[in-house]
């Protein structure tokens, strides 16, 4: 019984703790959620400003979940094409996909239209989904002044616990669950110029979908 305690009470502190994680201090000291760990609830907003709790969507089918920077970024617009050239596999083996931005509802509209997808795109404008999986964290002073210059990114600043004006992110990420929500595959790389290759992406879909 005891026992049994011990393990509601991690798991609970596990639930929290991954719907309260810091936005890190830098791409590299993200602490994100792993295997085994449950995709958290989170409402987000669709290209209709429809709400989707992720949790719930998890409930329906396994589901591929990917985050990206933005539809600014040439790297996420090239992975985003590559993922809607596997999608007609990934839905034969019964998942279905979703992106997951800073990008708001309408500038994800001009997105899915530009790049004729069919898939789920959702907003996460004050950053609680990318929050809640580890995944956020505070460009740096030179990497603020760049995108929000150049690019003319219409991203909000954030305040850092020391004071300053910074642009947050996610961690470009793959996360794969199955439809109980729980997470059997993650890749996460600080590099935002590097994708998983779309082989390795059916590869794992194919083995998380093997043990449904």
């Amino acid at each position: 019984m005891l026992h049994r305690f011990y393990f509601t009470t991690i798991l609970l502190l596990t639930s929290l703790t991954a719907m309260a994680q810091p936005i890190a201090k830098n791409e590299f000291s993200i602490s994100p959620l792993l295997n085994g760990q449950q995709i958290p609830k989170v409402n987000l907003q669709d290209i209709n400003d429809k709400t989707v709790d992720l949790a719930e969507l998890t409930q329906k089918k396994p589901t591929i979940f990917f985050f990206y920077r933005g539809g600014w970024c040439p790297f996420c617009n090239n992975q985003m094409g590559q993922l809607k050239a596997i999608e007609p596999e990934l839905l034969k083996m019964g998942f279905q996909l979703v992106g997951i931005s800073p990008d708001t509802p309408a500038q994800l509209k001009v997105s899915a239209a530009k790049n004729e997808l069919k898939y789920l795109l959702l907003s996460d404008e004050k950053m609680l989904a990318s929050q809640a999986f580890g995944l956020a964290f505070y460009t740096s002073e030179k990497v603020t002044e760049t995108y929000t210059a150049r690019l003319n990114l219409e991203n909000p600043l954030w305040i850092t616990p020391e004071g300053a004006k910074r642009l947050v992110l996610p961690v470009p990420a793959i996360y794969i669950s199955d439809d109980k929500g729980l997470i059997h595959f993650q890749y996460i790389n600080p590099n935002y110029k590097v994708r998983p290759a779309p082989k390795l992406i059916l590869t794992a879909a194919s083995l998380v979908g093997s043990q449904e």
